[in-house]
């Protein structure tokens, strides 16, 4: 088996949401779905208000990534959660 690269953007619900409190609960999340995290960057939408865009490894044996996305979807401040880009890593 192979290893699979993800990015996950993360919506807030509100431009003071805290965007470091949302990394630390996505980083467990991605750390019990045996994901390996990677980083994250905050990216502008719009009007003052960031996504923060996660990324992560994980075996892809885990080929269902919908319950990591709906336990992320329910961190406290979470407006929306949308993956951007799946790929196989090479080497």
């Amino acid at each position: 088996m192979g290893t699979v690269l993800i990015t996950i953007k993360i919506m807030p619900d509100d431009v003071d949401t805290d965007l470091a409190a949302i990394e630390v609960g996505a980083k467990r999340l991605v750390e019990k779905f045996d994901g390996n995290y990677s980083g994250s960057v905050k990216e502008p939408v719009a009007f003052g208000l960031n996504a923060l865009v996660i990324r992560f490894s994980f075996d892809e044996k885990n080929n269902n990534l919908e319950p990591l996305e709906d336990n992320l979807r329910n961190v406290d401040g979470v407006a929306g959660v949308e993956v951007t880009d799946m790929r196989k890593a090479l080497g």
